[in-house]
């Protein structure tokens, strides 16, 4: 009878770790379908308060915290930062060298033929003709018949001036530079007579810089701006939808906003 109990005893134990060990691959295989998947978002160093590199070598910024709370808010992706020229920035996401584009990306019809912008926008983007603070003669764009206007290549900023241009016979001058200190200085000595820009780029490149800059005369766009994905990258893209309508109802956007840009540019300026 101890015999057979023991044989029993033997058979329950050895059962029991078959089922343990049956139950432990199913969770394992349950975990490697969970698998998180990284998501190299490419970025910019040189935006003011939008993307760039803080006096302690970090890379900060209203677009780059944004991303971190939305990646908080998404378990199944991991976000990793990957920095770059802007002009660059379009070439890597179409070679999927990068899966978002996290840089104030304004909707224009070329990007919508080759890319997919998220539905939920982030901030709203007011850009005006940018002058040196002495300019008197320059009140609006109509002012920049002859004169010479620097704006970086593939932005909405030189979409924008160069149908402008064409449209309204401006005779401006257009020349293209991606050196944001080289622009300013540029600016600041005269060499240019204005820029395209933003009211925040501007006070932060005055507190930062000295760039003696000013906006003047009404908002030239007032776009809502997304992030950029490659078209397969639907299900991505609704993700980041839902996180970003999440963070706006708690608040978060707002707060970033005026933190960064000193107001609340998530509705419309």
């Amino acid at each position: 009878m101890r015999k057979v109990w023991l044989w029993g005893l033997i058979s329950v134990i050895a059962l029991l770790s078959a089922c343990s060990s049956k139950a432990e691959s199913v969770d394992n295989q349950k975990g490697s379908s969970k698998k998180v998947q990284k998501i190299i978002v490419g970025t910019g160093t040189q935006f003011p308060n939008i993307c760039f590199i803080n006096e302690k070598g970090e890379l900060t910024g209203y677009d780059i915290e944004i991303v971190k709370a939305i990646d908080e808010k998404l378990p199944e992706y991991e976000f990793e930062f990957k920095t770059m020229e802007f002009s660059n920035l379009l070439l890597s996401l179409e070679t999927k060298k990068i899966d978002l584009i996290a840089h104030q990306m304004e909707v224009n019809k070329e990007r919508e033929e080759k890319f997919l912008f998220n539905k939920e926008p982030y901030n709203v983007f007011p850009l005006k003709v940018t002058i040196h603070q002495d300019n008197n003669d320059i009140k609006s764009i109509d002012d920049l018949a002859g004169k010479n206007i620097s704006v970086t290549p593939t932005s909405n900023s030189s979409v924008f001036i160069e149908e402008y241009n064409k449209k309204h016979n401006l005779g401006a001058k257009i020349n293209y530079g991606t050196n944001t200190t080289d622009i300013i200085n540029q600016l600041k000595t005269r060499r240019i007579d204005a820029i395209i820009s933003t009211p925040f780029a501007t006070k932060f490149y005055n507190e930062q810089a000295d760039a003696q800059q000013k906006v003047v005369g009404d908002t030239l766009l007032n776009s809502k701006v997304f992030f950029l994905l490659n078209k397969d990258e639907t299900t991505l893209s609704d993700r980041v939808d839902e996180a970003l309508q999440e963070l706006k109802k708690e608040g978060v956007v707002s707060k970033l906003s005026k933190k960064w840009l000193g107001a609340d540019y998530s509705v419309e300026f």
